[in-house]
């Protein structure tokens, strides 16, 4: 009996033990599932069936060795021994992979990895479609990478498959899995059109849905990058557009007068954005012809000074051989300048301006004027300054209003005046008929709400309210009280010029100017009774609404724009004044009425903004029409676009009911800004004057000169001066025969300065602002005045520089008065009172001043000297001297700086005692000596004057200069003049 143990795995049941006995049993046992074996035996060709699952195999003796090995060596070593295996979670599932088309290492999922025994290669087993162009490269831990031999094209063939194994160290072989190989797309090509260029033909005047479809495709093997996804038109501002099908159509009808065909650039784009090269579109437009105006210019330019610009030279009216016999042709030619300023250019841009251009009256009450500091009541309302400065307020409806102070117009209104005002009514949608909206009206300040007066706005009517106080006339007759005329103007939110002329009982209005034709029920007048008496009770004048004197506020606000409110009582403008302030100064230029021929008629409006063409000759219709201009004469046009249009109607004969429909022409004119007018201020800048002429008064710009061009026409010059002037004794004005002169310019003088205002030459303002007069009384305060001048046109637009003007005052200089020399026979305190002999003017008239004179005054030098020092000392007796010396004392000139100053010495009463002692001083040599050593300084002194004028020094206006201190002293033309009071002494 023997025992033999064969391990073919690891672990029980992972072996075979086969044992040797008289009666032997191989037992194997298995960890696997059934298996059936064949063995045959090559001498006996017995077969033998194993059956391993734990079950014992009995083998006879005889054949117990032979067995043993045949079945180790060639099968179940084979079986038990180790083999590599493909680490995979599930044989069938096996293995795929991406790979790029411009890359080779393939990104398998999972990692091909093998496990069990060692592995020294991979190999691809089976090829199921014929190529397999990979390879298996072996890493380390039994893991593989697989590589493309070659780059792949997605193009020629996305997808492969095969099977891979592992190959063992010893020679063994893993089982078998499958790879899926697929290659991914690259977007290397980009779209391309099916034709290079396509053409497609339109008829104009249409809206097409498709006029031609273009189509591109891309050799990519993926919707990805496969697929177009965009088309787009890269040729810019042309009225077509294409969508993602490539289909294009226009956004707008054609014109073959326009353009006869476009070329478009069209390219494509496939999903992943990658652009085709352009395709070239081509659409021809074919002409159909339709009845209409040919040669009609997109836009106008206009120059200012150019004088008239043809809006029309190349119209053409083109009829397409229609069968028409033309028998009447109308076209009508309409510009609009409704949104430039107040409806059109004028003369200039303020209200107030164009009144004095217009010669209107002025005692016109303006209630609406600029705000300043005498015109504060339209402070609160909202202005819109307009385009061009003009001065527009805004009303809203709601609380706007401006209360009028009762010195500015006399509330109660004869019998003739004329109210004016420039009017753009704002209505609101769906307004009850019965809300008015006052522009202007007197009503009771309180307890009551009578209206005395009002013109104001309801349901569309502009109404003139005019009541009788009960004292005029009889009260227990009805008088005319009320006047309503239904107007289109009233309400079509443009601006107009209204002014109701009253010469009661008759009313006139006018209308932009013109005046408005009645008829019996228009106006509605009605009737009413006078005001009945109130005691106590006032007025409150309000622009914009009407004060409600029981609620203590105002009410009925009106809603829009005002401008140009004046009131004129007393008497009525001129109808051509009206006329005037209505005026534009742009408009149609019409042809010549030589060009008129028979059968064809030209009417235009008063405005100028419209002109009708009506004949049966198209030839002269075409004339006419070229010829009609656009022409604006002021100097500086307000910039910006005024459209136009040209309407059209054709009548055929036969056909008169059905007339040949013609389409409306519009275009505009575009004003182009002005150049910048020069206006320039000048002169001499610094101008120095003395005393006596700023009391008398000096002109502030003597010499100043104003230039701008030969046509214009300035309106404001303003003079200002900080800090503003002192009333007490500083003014500015203007001679009171001045403005006469000068009717068109208004002048308004205060502390801060001058403001002259008004359209008219600069010749005229360079006249009147050299008459402007600075007056000071104390000029002493004053080293210098400085003013600024500075002048504008339309107001303010173009202004001119600042011009700086200094007026200098000239301050006396001090000067020294040597006093007369005293002889020892006659007492110092004469020489003193009395004037010395021997004065003479020095270089002007070339006199000169005796040395023996000049030493004698340089000794009385001393004896002041000694004269103070004396006064110091006997202060008690002077302190007398001076109660009685103020009692008896005249006034001088030196008072009157005194007082001028609060600053000058009072020396009225001052009264100089000498020493009689001091002549017997004079004789001790010590003495002598030091008064010899200060006339030497004295003398040295004064030698630097060496002249004397009577009229170098103001007395009047010295301020520190009478100080006997300093040795100086006065002239005086009289002993009576001087200011030593010598009965005191």
């Amino acid at each position: 009996m023997f025992s033999k143990s064969i391990n073919g795995g690891n672990g029980a049941g992972g072996g075979i033990n086969i044992i040797g006995s008289e009666t032997s049993f191989v037992t194997a046992s298995l960890s696997s599932s059934q298996r059936a074996l064949k063995y045959v035996h090559h001498s006996s060709q017995t077969v033998i069936s194993v059956l391993v699952s734990t079950s014992k195999i009995k083998i006879s003796e005889s054949t117990q060795i032979n067995l043993l090995y045949r079945l180790c060596l060639n099968h179940v070593l084979l079986f038990l021994c180790s083999a590599p295996r493909l680490d995979l979670d599930s044989p069938e599932s096996g293995y795929h992979g991406l790979v790029k088309e411009n890359e080779t290492l393939v990104e398998v999922t999972p990692q091909i990895r093998a496990i069990g025994a060692k592995v020294c290669s991979f190999r691809i087993a089976n090829k199921h479609h014929g190529e397999a162009p990979f390879e298996i490269v072996l890493k380390e831990k039994g893991m593989a990478e697989l590589r493309a031999l070659r780059v792949l094209n997605c193009e020629k063939r996305r997808n492969y498959k095969f099977d891979i194994e592992a190959v063992g160290c010893n020679g063994s072989l893993s089982e078998n899995a499958t790879v899926h190989i697929t290659v991914v797309d690259v977007n290397e090509y980009a779209p391309q059109f099916l034709q290079p260029a396509y053409v497609s033909t339109v008829d104009e005047g249409r809206l097409y849905e498709e006029v031609v479809r273009v189509e591109a495709s891309d050799r990519d093997c993926t919707p990805k990058f496969g697929d177009v996804c965009k088309y787009e038109i890269l040729t810019a501002d042309q009225p077509f557009i294409i969508d993602n099908e490539g289909a294009i159509r226009n956004t707008e009808p054609l014109d073959y007068e326009r353009s006869h065909n476009y070329i478009l650039s069209v390219v494509a784009y496939d999903c992943g954005m990658k652009q085709s090269a352009p395709a070239m579109v081509t659409v021809k437009v074919n002409r159909v012809c339709a009845p209409g105006w040919r040669g009609i210019p997109e836009r106008v330019d206009y120059a200012a000074g150019v004088g008239s610009q043809p809006l029309l030279p190349s119209a053409r009216l083109d009829l397409c051989d229609a069968p028409c016999i033309l028998r009447n042709v109308r076209a009508t030619l309409t510009l609009a300048t409704d949104h430039i300023g107040k409806g059109c250019d004028r003369d200039t841009y303020g209200v107030r301006s164009q009144r004095k251009l217009c010669g209107a009256s002025r005692d016109s009450v303006d209630l609406l004027p600029t705000p300043g500091p005498t015109t504060s009541w339209t402070a609160s309302l909202s202005r819109d300054e307009g385009r061009e400065a003009d001065e527009i307020f805004e009303f809203d409806g709601v609380d706007s209003a401006a209360i009028v102070p009762n010195d500015v117009l006399e509330h109660t209104l004869a019998q003739k005046f004329t109210i004016g005002v420039w009017v753009k009514h704002r209505p609101r949608p769906r307004q009850d008929p019965h809300v008015k909206e006052h522009i202007l009206c007197a009503a009771d300040d309180h307890k009551m709400n009578r209206h005395h007066y009002a013109l104001f706005i309801r349901n569309c009517r502009l109404i003139l309210l005019l009541r009788r106080d009960f004292s005029e006339g009889d009260p227990n007759i009805f008088r005319p009280a009320e006047w309503r005329w239904k107007l289109t103007q009233v309400c079509d939110d443009k601006w107009h010029h209204y002014a109701v002329q009253v010469d009661f009982p008759h009313v006139t209005l006018f209308v932009d100017g013109e005046e408005w034709h009645t008829d019996e029920k228009n106006p509605e007048v009605i009737d009413d009774w006078p005001l009945h008496p109130a005691k106590g009770v006032n007025t409150t004048l309000v622009v914009g609404a009407c004060w409600q004197g029981s609620d203590n506020k105002t009410k009925h606000h009106f809603r829009g724009y005002l401008a140009g409110l004046s009131v004129l009582v007393g008497r009525n403008e001129k109808p051509d004044v009206l006329s005037c302030l209505r005026r534009c100064q742009e408009g149609i230029h019409v042809p010549s009425m030589d060009l008129l021929q028979p059968g064809t008629q030209l009417l235009t409006n008063c405005d100028l903004t419209e002109v009708r063409i009506d004949g049966d000759n198209r030839t002269n219709v075409e004339t006419l029409l070229r010829r009609i201009g656009y022409s604006n004469s002021r100097r500086f046009p307000t910039p910006g676009r005024r459209n136009f249009r040209l309407e059209t109607t054709i009548v055929c004969e036969g056909s008169e009911n059905n007339p040949l429909p013609v389409p409306t022409v519009q275009s505009y004119v575009t004003v182009l800004p002005p150049p910048r007018p020069g206006i320039t201020v000048n002169g001499t800048g610094y101008v120095a004057r003395e005393y006596a002429d700023f009391r008398l008064g000096v002109r502030v710009f003597p010499d100043t000169r104003v230039t701008a061009g030969s046509a214009a026409r300035l309106d404001a010059c303003a003079v200002s001066v900080y800090p503003s002037l002192n009333p007490d004794h500083e003014s500015l004005g203007l001679p009171g025969d001045a403005l006469r002169r000068f009717r068109s310019i208004t002048a308004r003088v205060d502390r801060d300065g001058v403001v002259l205002s008004g359209a008219d030459t600069p010749y005229n303002y360079q006249q009147l602002i050299r008459l402007i007069m600075y007056t000071n009384r104390k000029p002493a305060y004053y080293l210098d005045r400085v003013f600024k001048l500075t002048c504008s046109e339309l107001s303010g637009r173009f202004a001119s520089n600042e011009y700086v003007q200094t007026l200098a005052v000239i301050h006396p200089k001090e000067k020294t008065t040597a006093l007369p020399h005293s002889t020892p026979d006659e007492p110092p305190i004469a020489r003193i009172l009395e004037p010395a002999p021997g004065h003479a003017q020095l270089s002007p008239h070339h006199a000169d001043l005796p040395e023996e004179y000049a030493t004698a005054a340089l000794r009385e030098v001393t004896i002041v000297a000694v004269a103070c020092i004396c006064f110091l000392l006997l202060m008690a007796v002077v302190g007398a001297a001076r109660v009685r010396g103020a009692a008896k004392r005249r006034p001088s000139a030196g008072d009157e700086l005194a007082a001028e100053t609060e600053m000058a010495w009072d020396d009225s009463a001052l009264a100089i005692t000498v020493n009689p002692m001091e002549r017997l001083t004079e004789h001790d040599p010590h003495h002598q000596s030091q008064r010899d050593e200060d006339v030497d300084d004295s003398a040295s002194s004064d030698s630097e004057d060496g002249s004397y004028r009577d009229d170098d020094l103001d007395s009047s206006d010295c301020e520190n200069d009478c100080e006997l201190s300093n040795g100086r002293h006065r002239r005086h033309n009289s002993p009576h003049d001087l200011e030593w009071d010598h009965r005191d002494v």
